[in-house]
């Protein structure tokens, strides 16, 4: 006697089957869409970045690029268990929701003319809604908490901050392009000051000293293993303040 074939029984003799090929379409979504977002984003940094300043008033007059590169961002879905891919979406979903926010409200003279502009200003984006600071502190200093160089790549908008690259972090090349964003930060002598004597560190450092003072080290024992010209282990340090001026292209 011949077994009918239903819809219902072909569920079920075929279940693992159909549930692998549903895993697999939304694996190979997930890949498309994170490979598409580090393409266009590199491509929109590429565009619009320049001796580590932005072009917001060029993004301000047509957005397209911009809005078509952080609806990706929307859907897009990373894990810790792919770390390089997880950093490097998260590193260039905040500079660009960065970028996003002062285009927002352009013109401006700082970031810090936006009320709430890092801890209350919220995005939808890798799913969920965040602030600037839910990505800094919750998604990336707090997951990876050995990692500093972060304070490199996240850009603030303001002068103050190391400057925007004008490329994606990329998984394959993050470790790559974290070292020498810290290298290029850490040599220039407008952002590691040294003067009379003393040596004047950004406010960075004040604000996240525990991010860079671990098992009893201090600041220049983070420093100077990225300097060309070590700085003496005895040197007193200062905090200069602060910049926080738009980093915007005339």
């Amino acid at each position: 006697m011949k077994t009918r074939i239903t819809k219902t029984n072909y569920m079920r003799t075929n279940k693992p089957i159909i549930l692998l090929f549903l895993l697999l379409i939304s694996t190979l979504g997930k890949a498309q869409d994170t490979s598409q977002f580090f393409k266009k984003a590199d491509t929109f940094f590429g565009q619009y970045v320049q001796d580590g300043k932005v072009a917001y008033q060029k993004i301000k007059k047509h957005p397209d690029s911009m809005t078509d590169l952080l609806e990706i961002a929307r859907e897009v879905s990373v894990s810790t268990k792919n770390p390089k891919t997880y950093q490097a979406f998260w590193i260039n979903a905040y500079n660009l929701l960065v970028i996003k926010s002062v285009v927002e409200a352009y013109p401006i003279n700082s970031p810090l003319d936006v009320p709430g502009f890092f801890d209350a200003k919220t995005h939808f984006v890798g799913g969920r809604n965040l602030t600037l600071n839910d990505i800094e502190n919750k998604l990336l200093r707090a997951t990876f908490p050995n990692e500093p160089r972060f304070h490199f790549a996240l850009v603030c908008a303001g002068k103050g901050c190391p400057p925007i690259i004008n490329k994606a972090y990329l998984p394959e090349t993050l470790d790559s392009q974290l070292q020498q964003q810290t290298a290029y930060s850490l040599n220039n002598p407008q952002f590691i000051r040294l003067q009379d004597g003393n040596v004047g560190l950004s406010q960075i450092f004040e604000w996240y000293e525990g991010d860079f003072k671990k098992n009893g080290k201090g600041f220049l024992d983070f420093i100077n293993p990225y300097r060309k010209k070590k700085i003496p282990s005895d040197t007193p340090i200062t905090f200069y303040p602060y910049d926080w001026s738009l980093n915007a292209l005339p």
